[in-house]
């Protein structure tokens, strides 16, 4: 029995030379991972390095093809994820699987529901998940939608929903990634409570600060091969990175570019949005990089959505490429020569049902068809087959299914397919959220490569080292109105930039 507040760190699950293969492509070669009781394990590497397919063997969601799992020295088969539950293992994923339209509490119970003479006990699932959530020290009403909550607090719901099956190992995919920082805190806070339960985590993320603040120990995947297991406590920042990028391997950093100082590719007036932006005012010039940096709230994604149609324009004026334009809608932006990549790609920007070719020519249908629609499948597989060379997208074939690919290859193919329609403006919200540094860097390198053709780049980002190696210029937003307009090389560290966007 595990006592509140000892930390007992014996190993509770050992993975040993784990296989796992998707058609032809090894993508788990002789992995080993160990788990210690009472630990929070981070597990990184590169987009593609196997973290996912590990966890999701871990988890019952796959079958391995090699290899043994050992549960407290006991050895398991998981065929499914209520073999993985029944053994104490659950996953928060990236992509929170709650049902919106049901209560706090339902969701909790989900599956499981108590009951009273035959009947769903609603007021004693209300009661157990209110005890739940204040034992983690979460203040929600069980009564609540989960569609009225914000992401982080959703996120919480999810953990609770772990929690009351008795989890002994969680499994956290990118945690905060879509979370402010006082959300973030407050789940780094409940990690530590549940550490000190002796609950087991294991940490996946690109983001490297928060694992040298959150993790004990380390495991870093490589091309589906486990090349290091080591302390935090052993290790630097410039170790971890230079383990899965390489002693040479790509940096992300800025590069004073050259582009147009008088030409305007995009040019906005007085542009009121939905009452979240406020007669706002800029341009984009021929070949610049524009950034847009703020608060959660500020409204940065709206002027992307209301450019692109999305959100009302209730006022003002655009221009692109001198010319006037009337968006209403997608097609209209489209038309116009906008291109978005949008804040969540599996949601916004993906069929995730659907083949790599099939989302990368969806832009592009109209030009790829002939007679009644018929689409010409010979030149549908050479763009594809083109962009995954151009883009070095990771796929096995263009015909796999995109939700199996990493989610740095992912927002390659998002990237891809608004660039097939030659648009004169990018407009990016997010673009790097959840890749590791080797694809950031690349795709910053595509969208240079984009705007050195003189196109123009519209850039919302929450990472300011992303704005700073990637931007010509940023604007910060505030509430609705731009406050600052500051030339990159006006910026000497991201230290400023945050004393910036703070100072509103």
């Amino acid at each position: 029995m595990i006592v509140e507040g000892e930390r007992m760190l014996d190993s509770i699950l050992k993975m040993n030379k784990i296989e796992k293969k998707f058609g032809e492509t090894k993508v788990l070669k002789d992995v080993d991972f160990t788990l210690k009781r009472g630990e929070v394990h981070a597990l990184v590497g590169g987009n593609g390095a196997g973290k996912s397919t590990l966890m999701k063997i871990m988890t019952g969601v796959y079958s391995k093809d090699g290899g043994e799992i050992r549960i407290e020295d006991q050895l398991v088969d998981f065929k499914n994820r209520e073999d993985a539950s029944k053994n104490g293992i659950e996953m928060i994923f990236q992509e929170l699987s709650l049902v919106q339209s049901m209560t706090v509490a339902q969701n909790i119970f989900l599956g499981s529901e108590l009951q009273k003479n035959g009947l769903i006990d609603e007021k004693e699932m209300n009661r157990k998940a209110r005890a739940a959530l204040l034992n983690l020290g979460i203040d929600i009403d069980p009564k609540a939608k989960v569609e009225s909550l914000s992401v982080g607090l959703s996120q919480m719901v999810e953990i609770a929903k772990a929690v009351i099956k008795d989890a002994k190992i969680l499994v956290f995919d990118e945690p905060t990634a879509s979370l402010s920082d006082g959300e973030s805190k407050q789940l780094f806070q409940l990690i530590n409570d549940l550490k000190d339960k002796g609950v087991t985590m294991v940490y996946i993320s690109h983001r490297m600060n928060e694992i040298m603040n959150i993790a004990d120990r380390i495991t870093i995947l490589k091309d589906g091969t486990n090349v290091l297991t080591d302390e935090i406590a052993n290790l630097c920042l410039e170790d971890i990175v230079s383990f899965f990028v390489g002693e040479n391997g790509p940096t992300f950093e800025w590069k004073k570019r050259e582009y147009s100082q008088e030409e305007s590719i995009l040019k906005v007036e007085n542009l009121t949005i939905n009452h979240a932006i406020s007669e706002i005012s800029f341009e984009v010039k021929k070949g610049e990089i524009l950034g847009i940096a703020g608060l959660m709230g500020s409204g940065r994604t709206e002027i992307l959505e209301g450019l692109f149609g999305i959100s009302p324009i209730e006022a003002g004026e655009i221009y692109i490429d001198s010319q006037k334009s009337t968006i209403k809608n997608a097609r209209d932006a489209i038309k116009s020569g906008l291109g978005l990549v949008p804040e969540d790609r599996r949601k916004q920007g993906l069929v995730l049902s659907h083949s790599v070719k099939e989302n990368n020519i969806l832009p592009i249908l109209k030009k790829l068809s002939f007679i009644d629609f018929v689409i010409d499948e010979k030149e549908s597989q050479e763009v594809t087959k083109k962009n995954v060379s151009d883009f070095n997208i990771k796929t096995s074939s263009i015909d796999k299914k995109i939700s199996l690919l990493s989610g740095g290859n992912q927002q390659k193919v998002v990237i891809s397919k608004w660039l097939n329609t030659n648009p004169k403006v990018m407009l990016l919200d997010e673009p790097t959220a959840g890749v590791d540094i080797g694809a950031k860097t690349e795709i910053i390198n595509i969208i240079r490569e984009y705007a050195d053709k003189g196109n123009g780049v519209l850039l919302v980002s929450s990472e300011l080292a992303e704005l700073l190696a990637a931007c010509d210029r940023i604007l910060v937003l505030f509430d609705g109105k731009i406050v600052n307009d500051i030339k990159r090389e006006e910026i000497s560290c991201e230290e400023e930039l945050q004393h910036a966007i703070q100072a509103g």
